[in-house]
């Protein structure tokens, strides 16, 4: 619910369980008030006007030392008119200056949840409302709308911003951020969310001091680096209790996430594109549009901000026919040959795989052109029937006719310079004039700014998806974004290529989506390089990280978690020796991982033993038993794997919380180690649970409060999984 207060100054967004508060300050400044436990009052007396040296006061405040932007909380603080903090907009004037003074104009409440063009946004099935707010510079006739969206179920508020040129000359935008928020004061922790290849989203948690810390990529991605989503938590806050607010991204290429303390505590965070090697000319009447962010805020801690994201994620920003239903158990063949197959080898780990209940094959990377390694053949999107020994129709007629589904890899924003398509268009890669590429993975960077390049990459791609029966495309990217120079940016500028690219991701997503509305799409960068809510707009799932080790998968799932939910993260059972770490796991413990996301197998099923082919039936079994708990039910981390280096517990809870499923893995053995426990949550406390498999029963209150034994697993690297339900 949104109001505005009839003298038109305090404006209000209410969610059910959170207030969202701002004020038209005098000499029409927009000032930021209040954003955490719903209430029903104006919260503008919090403000305080104070006499600050060196804090300058604008020309309009004529002798009032005590009004100054350097000091007071603001809605959207912007570079050039006397505040030093970190700003959200930054504009070169057509005289080249900088700065610009936006005052509030006005204000309206619209039914229903805006859209952004070209890119995702949070959409609404139930009520929603969206704010606008005008600000305006009068000197550059420059204006500025704030889009706000209250998701009220979800305790969530969106944020994007419009930036007009309403003036008769060009001006540069040269930074742009999606949402500004200012907490007068506090002490709080930054919970960010790192990593590297193989190691993504592993968070971090340090004090907000006084200064900046900057959360960024400049990889042209969101990167395995360092993830767009970020919390900021009271000191005490843990999973259950205390304060934090969550700030998500819906992009996936450069972002800047900024959390500032000034000189007398006021905390700024902002977050959105990255400034470094952007500059937009916005021509008369042109007006350019932001990345939304998604805001959330929990005074019951970061498993409830979680959920929050969770929900939000799941029934707002997923699309398709796959969101909420379960999808198929899946092979991939990547592991199990690499690059060294033949039609007959695929059909062969598919015959073994659909006996034992695989659902779907997905051919990897190999399949067309001269690809028969990392050096040649991306971008030839043709079918190397020579390889496969027949064409991709009928290797996917036997699939199908064994009575699974079939699914492909592609990678189309990349081009090797062997390859025909490079020596037709070199122009078509992202090459600086004069001077040689940086090569990455031995390829290229097409540049999909440029309309054409993405026309002929879909048409290509689409060809072969139509005529080969395709069920399931996993779309790759595996290098970052270097030598950025577009032949097509000359009639605007080199600045606006970074962005530019991502919004031909995106087209070409939304033309594959439209061209194939029936197919699961999962995406992929390296793994989880671009692991994003933009990118869940449109992949409802996405490979979560290269590393299939299953010790190492507890503690790159649990970080994922924490803004991503279950049903996003594509998990396998792979072979062992593991291929990234050398870590030999049993099966089981490998499978009770893999559960905790999109399940399926990575390896030839042929080579494994008899004892773990039943063991396999039995998982796939398992996992369709237990698919709507797993990604439809709430998620609870039980332990820090980070902290807690001899176990990692987690739990999903079917949403009317008839049963739960509890999973344990041994990260360590020691000898006459102590005995574990684990507490559930999310259990009705009223309710008696019978443990399946036995004939113990525990009412929820037990479970939740006094915990249940982890039994002896006889070593490091076992799982326990285990079902409690309710008897009907």
């Amino acid at each position: 619910m949104i109001t505005i207060s009839k003298d038109g100054k305090i404006i209000t967004l209410h969610t059910a369980s959170t207030t969202y508060q701002m004020a038209v300050g005098p000499y029409d400044y927009l000032l930021h008030v209040y954003y955490g436990p719903r209430v029903e009052s104006d919260m503008s007396y919090i403000i305080s006007y104070v006499d600050r040296s060196h804090s300058p006061n604008p020309y309009e405040a004529d002798y009032n030392k005590t009004f100054s932007l350097d000091t007071l909380p603001q809605e959207y603080p912007c570079y050039g008119n006397g505040d030093f903090r970190n700003h959200a907009v930054r504009i070169q004037n057509h005289d080249q200056s900088y700065g610009i003074c936006l005052k509030y104009k006005s204000a309206k409440v619209l039914d229903g949840k805006y859209s952004l063009p070209g890119m995702p946004a949070v959409y609404a099935n139930e009520k929603a409302q969206t704010l606008e707010v005008i600000l305006e510079d009068a000197v550059s006739n420059l204006e500025v709308t704030l889009l706000y969206g209250v998701m009220e179920e979800c305790d969530v508020i969106t944020r994007a911003v419009k930036i007009r040129n309403r003036s008769s000359v060009s001006v540069r935008l040269e930074k742009a951020a999606s949402c500004s928020f200012d907490m007068l004061y506090g002490s709080y922790d930054l919970i960010c969310f790192h990593g590297r290849h193989g190691m993504e989203r592993i968070p971090e948690r340090d004090s907000v001091t006084k200064g900046k810390r900057v959360l960024e990529s400049r990889r042209g991605t969101s990167s395995h680096h360092m993830n767009p989503f970020f919390i900021l938590a009271q000191e005490e806050t843990t999973e259950t209790h205390g304060e934090c607010y969550g700030f998500s991204l819906l992009y996936s290429g450069n972002f800047k996430a900024e959390v500032e303390q000034d000189q007398v505590g006021l905390i700024r965070c902002m977050m959105g594109l990255h400034d470094e090697c952007f500059s937009w000319k916005l021509q008369p009447g042109e007006e350019f549009t932001t990345p939304e962010a998604a805001m959330s805020y929990s005074r019951e801690g970061l498993e409830k901000l979680s959920h929050n994201y969770h929900r939000l994620i799941r029934h707002h920003v997923c699309r398709g026919p796959y969101k909420t239903t379960r999808r198929p158990v899946l092979i991939n063949n990547w592991e199990a040959t690499y690059f060294d197959f033949t039609g007959e080898k695929i059909l062969n780990i598919a015959k073994q795989a659909a006996e034992l209940g695989v659902e779907m094959l997905v051919l990897d990377d190999g399949w067309f052109g001269k690809r028969n390694g990392e050096k040649a053949g991306l971008g030839d999107w043709y079918v190397n029937e020579e390889k496969l020994g027949g064409t991709l129709a009928e290797l996917s007629e036997g699939i199908h006719t064994m009575g699974m589904k079939f699914g492909l890899w592609i990678e189309p924003e990349m081009v090797n310079e062997d390859s025909d398509l490079y020596r037709a268009h070199p122009d078509w890669a992202f090459t600086i004039p004069r001077r040689k590429p940086n090569r990455g993975r031995y390829q290229l960077v097409l540049d999909f700014s440029r309309k054409e390049v993405v026309d002929y990459i879909f048409e290509q791609i689409s060809f072969v998806g139509e005529r080969s029966g395709v069920d399931y495309i996993k779309m790759d990217m595996n290098r970052n974004l270097t030598d950025i120079y577009s032949v097509g940016a000359q009639q605007q500028n080199q600045g606006v290529i970074l962005h530019k690219y991502v919004l031909g991701v995106y087209d070409f997503l939304e033309r594959m989506l439209a061209r194939f509305p029936d197919i699961l799409i999962e995406g992929c960068s390296g793994g989880g390089g671009r692991f994003d809510a933009g990118m869940l707009y449109y992949t409802p799932q996405i490979w979560c990280s290269d590393n299939t080790d299953a010790i190492d998968r507890t503690r790159i799932q649990h970080g994922t978690s924490f803004g991503y939910p279950i049903s996003a993260v594509g998990s396998h059972v792979s072979a062992v020796p593991n291929h990234q770490t050398g870590r030999i796991t049993n099966i089981q413990t490998r499978a009770v991982v893999a559960m905790a996301g999109s399940f399926g197998y990575e390896l030839d099923l042929n080579l494994i033993t008899d004892d773990e082919k039943e063991l396999v039936k039995a998982q796939i079994k398992d996992y369709i038993r237990y698919w709507d708990m797993i990604q439809n039910g709430s998620y609870y981390r039980l332990t820090d794997p980070q902290v807690n280096r001899e176990i990692a517990a987690w739990a999903f809870v079917a949403e009317d919380r008839s049963e739960a499923l509890l999973n344990v893995v041994t990260l360590d053995a020691h000898c006459n180690a102590p005995i574990q426990y684990v507490r559930l949550r999310g259990l009705d406390p009223q309710a008696v649970y019978s443990m399946e498999g036995t004939e113990k029963k525990y009412s929820g209150a037990a479970l939740m409060y006094a915990g249940i034994q982890v039994p002896e697993l006889g070593g490091q690297y076992q799982a326990w999984q285990v079902r409690f339900y309710v008897e009907r």
